[in-house]
C-alpha cells in the first residue's frame, strides 16, 4: 500500500484529543495544518503544540476553541492572541530541554506534522530548515506525517531520516517561507559597531535573525578565523563564510562546521545551504547544550530583551504579565558563553521601544518575566555604548546602565530607582 496520499487523507488520523506536534519556524508544515483545520467540526480537544512557526494558523481562531488548543513552547505573532481569548497556552521550557519533554513522555506526542525534502535514491530525506525538536517528535509520536516538498533545503546533520519512519507522504511544491534581508537604522548599525569592538579573531558567534545580528555581522568583513555555533542564523553569515571570515577551524564544538538547529531567511539563504557539508543542523538538545556551547574559545553570545532593569535583570518573553515569546536559547547561550574560556554573553536592544519609551528601567514592569537574571548579565548593549556590568555592584550596575539608556531618560530612570530604594 503506498504511503502517498493527500493531505486530506492523511489527517483523518488524527482523533479527539490527541496531541499534534507542528514542525517549527520556515518548516512550517502549513498544507497539513490548514487540513486538519478542516476537520474542526469532527474534532474536539486536540492540542496543536509548536515553538514559533511561520505562516497563517488557521487552527488558531478563537472560534474553533472547542476542536483545537494552541500549546506555544515560543509564542509567534500569528498565535499571541490565543492566550488573551483562552484558546491558547504557553509552556515555559529552554530550547535545549524541549526535546527531553518529548523523550520522557511528559509530553507525548500523537501525530507529528514534518516538512522534508523528496527521499534520495537510497530512501533518505532531510528536515531541511528546522530541526530543533523535531527529531525527538517523531521519535515520540504514534504516527507521523510529512509534507514532501521539493523546495526544501536538503541539509546535513540530526535531520536525515529514512522514508520507513514516516506513516504518510504529502507532495507538496510550495516555496519555504522566507525573510528579505532588511536594511538596518542607524541606532542598529551603531549597536552593530559595539557588538562587534568586543568580538575577537577566533572567536565563536551564536546570533539570530533581524537588523542588530546583520548590523553587527556587517562589521565584521575584516575579522579572521570565526566560528559559529548558533541557536539559528539568516542571510549576514553567507559572505563572511564565502570570504573565508567564518571557517570554523577554532571552534571547540564540531570544529571546521557551522553548527544550528534552524534557519529564517531568504531564498539565497535556502539555495546556499542545499547540499552544503559545511552547515550541520542539528536537534536543539545539542546545539543549545551549554556544556557543548562551553567548549567553544572565546564563545560570544548575542541576544536580545524587551526591557533590563538597573540591577541587570533581563527579561526577554514578556510585556509586563502578558505573554510575548518564549524562554527559548537565551539562558543556555548566555550560560555556555559566561563559562567559556574568553567568552563574552551579551545583551543587545535599542534604548527605547518605537514609542519612544526607555526600554532600560529602574525596575521590570510588574509581572514581567525574568528569562537573564542579575547573576548571568555580563554586557548590555544599547546605541549609546556598552555596559560592562560583570563583577559590578548594584550602584555600579545601575550607573552603567543609565549610562548608556536615551538621554532623554536617564535622569528620570535614576532617580526613580534611588527614591524607591530610599523608601524602603
Amino acid at each position: 500500500m503506498s504511503k502517498y496520499v493527500t493531505a486530506n487523507e492523511a489527517v483523518k488520523v488524527v482523533k479527539s484529543g490527541d496531541r499534534v506536534y507542528l514542525q517549527a519556524a520556515a518548516a512550517a508544515p502549513t498544507i497539513l495544518a490548514n487540513a486538519l483545520t478542516e476537520r474542526a467540526s469532527e474534532l474536539r480537544n486536540v492540542e496543536v503544540c509548536h515553538l514559533h512557526i511561520e505562516g497563517e494558523a488557521r487552527y488558531a481562531n478563537p472560534e474553533l476553541s472547542e476542536s483545537f488548543h494552541v500549546n506555544s513552547f515560543f509564542i509567534g505573532a500569528n498565535v499571541r492572541h490565543t492566550l488573551k481569548a483562552g484558546n491558547g497556552s504557553y509552556t515555559p521550557v529552554f530550547l535545549s530541554e524541549l526535546p527531553h519533554l518529548f523523550r520522557k513522555n511528559v509530553l507525548p506526542i500523537d501525530v507529528a506534522f514534518i516538512h522534508v525534502s523528496p527521499p534520495d535514491i537510497h530512501g533518505y530525506c532531510s528536515l531541511g530548515v528546522s530541526v530543533e525538536a523535531t527529531v525527538a517528535a517523531i521519535e515520540n509520536a504514534k504516527v507521523v506525517i510529512a509534507q514532501v516538498n521539493p523546495q526544501m533545503p536538503r541539509t546535513f546533520g540530526d535531520g536525515i531520516l529514512h522514508v520507513s519512519e514516516i506513516d504518510y507522504l504529502v507532495e507538496v511544491d510550495v516555496p519555504i517561507y522566507s525573510h528579505d534581508v532588511v536594511p538596518f537604522s542607524s541606532e542598529e548599525e551603531k549597536i552593530g559597531g559595539y557588538i562587534a569592538s568586543l568580538i575577537e579573531n577566533k572567536s565563536t558567534l551564536q546570533m539570530g535573525i533581524g537588523s542588530i545580528p546583520n548590523a553587527a555581522l556587517s562589521k565584521l568583513k575584516n575579522h579572521k578565523d570565526l566560528g559559529l555555533h548558533t541557536e539559528m542564523f539568516s542571510d549576514g553569515v553567507i559572505d563572511l563564510i564565502e570570504n573565508d571570515v567564518i571557517n570554523c577551524n577554532y571552534k571547540g564544538t564540531l570544529r571546521g562546521r557551522v553548527l544550528a538547529t534552524f534557519l529564517i531567511g531568504s531564498k539565497r539563504l535556502y539555495d546556499y545551504v542545499n547540499d552544503n557539508p559545511f552547515i550541520e543542523m542539528k536537534e536543539s538538545s545539542m546545539v543549545n547544550d551549554t556544556a557543548r556551547i562551553r567548549k567553544n574559545p572565546k564563545m560570544i553570545a548575542i541576544n536580545s530583551a524587551i526591557e533590563v532593569d538597573l540591577t541587570g535583570q533581563v527579561c526577554a518573553d514578556s510585556i509586563g504579565p502578558q505573554m510575548y515569546s518564549g524562554v527559548g536559547g537565551q539562558m543556555d547561550f548566555i550560560r555556555g558563553a559566561s563559562l567559556s574560556p574568553g567568552g563574552k554573553a551579551i545583551i543587545a536592544l535599542p534604548s527605547t521601544t518605537k514609542r519612544g519609551e526607555s526600554r532600560i528601567v529602574p525596575f521590570l514592569k510588574q509581572g514581567a518575566g525574568v528569562v537573564t537574571t542579575r547573576g548571568h548579565i555580563h554586557y548590555v548593549i544599547t546605541e549609546n555604548g556598552i555596559a560592562d556590568l560583570y563583577g559590578k555592584t548594584l550602584r555600579q550596575r545601575a550607573t552603567e546602565l543609565v549610562r548608556i539608556a536615551h538621554p532623554n531618560h536617564q535622569e528620570s530612570i535614576e532617580r526613580e530607582y534611588y527614591d524607591l530604594l530610599n523608601k524602603m
